[in-house]
C-alpha cells in the first residue's frame, strides 16, 4: 500500500511532514491556490499556496491568541475589525465577546470564506452572527477608504508574500492607527523567532508600531503546525498596557468557551526570553 505524504517546506533544511488520507478540494483563484487535505494527525488541513493556513487539531491556538489579548487588554470593546481571517477563526471568536456589538471582517478572496464554510463549519461559525459583517475586497483599500472607527483592529493575514504583502508595510499600519479610537489597540500576526528568513519580520513590525503607538508589546504562542512551532503576535496600543489593563473580573463574567486562552496565559505570553527580546532590543 502506497503511503502519501505532504511537505511544507519551511527553510531549506527543515520543515512539516504529515500523513495525507485523500485530498478535499483543490481550487485556485485570482489571488492564490487552496488546497485542503484530510490527513491522519491533523485532520482537515488547509493550505494556501502550500502553506499551512489552519489544521482541525491545532486552528484555535491562533485564532483565540490573536483575539483575546487584545480583547481582554481594552476595557469595553465594541467595534472590532478583522484585516484577512477569510476562514472565519478570528471571527468566531471575536463575536464571543458580550461587549462586542459589531465585528467587520475585510477578505479580498471569496474562495477563502466559501471553502471554509464548506469544510471547516466549526472554524467558520462567526460568519452567521448577526455581529458579523463580511466585505469581500482588498483589506488595504479597506482601511484607506472607510471613515468608520474602531476599538481593536486584528490583522489575520498570510505570510508577508503574494496578496499580503502590503499587510506588513508602515503605510498600512498607519492606515490602521487612523481608523482606530482614542483608546484603540493593533494586533498582527508576526510570524516565528526562531527561523531567520521569518524572524526577521519581527523587528520590522515592532519599529513601525514603535513609530506609531505609545504602548508596544510582542506576545507569543506554540502552534506545532506552524514554522518552529512557535509564533509571534506584536501589539500597539493608543493607550492601554495589556499586562496591567486585564480584567479579571469581565474573563470570569464572560466565561468564553476556550480552549488555550486563559488568564494565566494572557499574563505569560507577553514573558519573552532571551534571545525574542534581544530580537526586538527590549
Amino acid at each position: 500500500m502506497t503511503e502519501l505524504w505532504y511537505t511544507e517546506k519551511h527553510t531549506k533544511h527543515s520543515g512539516l511532514t504529515m500523513s495525507v488520507i485523500q485530498t478535499i478540494l483543490s481550487a485556485k483563484s485570482p489571488y492564490q491556490t487552496l488546497l485542503i487535505l484530510d490527513t491522519q494527525e491533523y485532520g482537515k488541513v488547509m493550505l494556501l499556496d502550500s502553506l499551512v493556513m489552519l489544521t482541525e487539531k491545532d486552528e484555535f491556538v491562533y485564532h483565540e491568541m490573536l483575539a483575546h489579548p487584545s480583547l481582554y487588554a481594552h476595557p469595553n470593546p465594541e467595534r472590532v475589525l478583522i484585516i484577512g481571517g477569510g476562514d472565519g477563526g478570528t471571527l468566531r471568536e471575536v463575536v464571543k465577546h458580550p461587549s462586542v456589538n459589531r465585528a467587520v471582517l475585510v477578505e479580498i478572496d471569496n474562495m477563502v470564506i466559501e471553502a471554509s464554510k464548506q469544510y471547516f463549519p466549526q472554524v467558520a461559525v462567526g460568519f452567521s452572527s448577526p455581529k458579523a459583517e463580511v466585505v469581500v475586497t482588498d483589506g488595504i483599500r479597506y482601511v484607506n477608504e472607510t471613515d468608520e472607527r474602531f476599538d481593536v483592529i486584528l490583522i489575520d493575514s498570510t505570510d508577508p508574500i503574494g496578496p499580503a504583502e502590503g499587510l506588513f508595510s508602515k503605510e498600512f499600519y498607519h492606515a490602521c492607527h487612523r481608523i482606530l479610537n482614542e483608546d484603540g489597540i493593533l494586533t498582527t500576526q508576526s510570524e516565528t523567532p526562531f527561523l531567520d528568513n521569518f524572524a526577521s519580520v519581527i523587528p520590522r513590525v515592532m519599529k513601525n508600531f514603535r513609530s506609531l503607538f505609545p504602548v508596544t508589546k510582542l506576545y507569543l504562542a506554540s502552534i506545532p503546525t506552524y514554522p518552529s512551532g512557535l509564533w509571534s503576535f506584536s501589539l500597539g496600543s493608543r493607550k492601554y498596557d495589556p499586562e496591567r489593563s486585564f480584567s479579571q473580573e469581565r474573563f470570569s463574567r464572560d466565561n468564553l468557551k476556550l480552549s488555550y486562552y486563559n488568564e494565566s496565559i494572557h499574563q505569560s505570553a507577553f514573558s519573552l526570553p532571551n534571545f525574542v527580546r534581544e530580537l526586538i532590543k527590549e
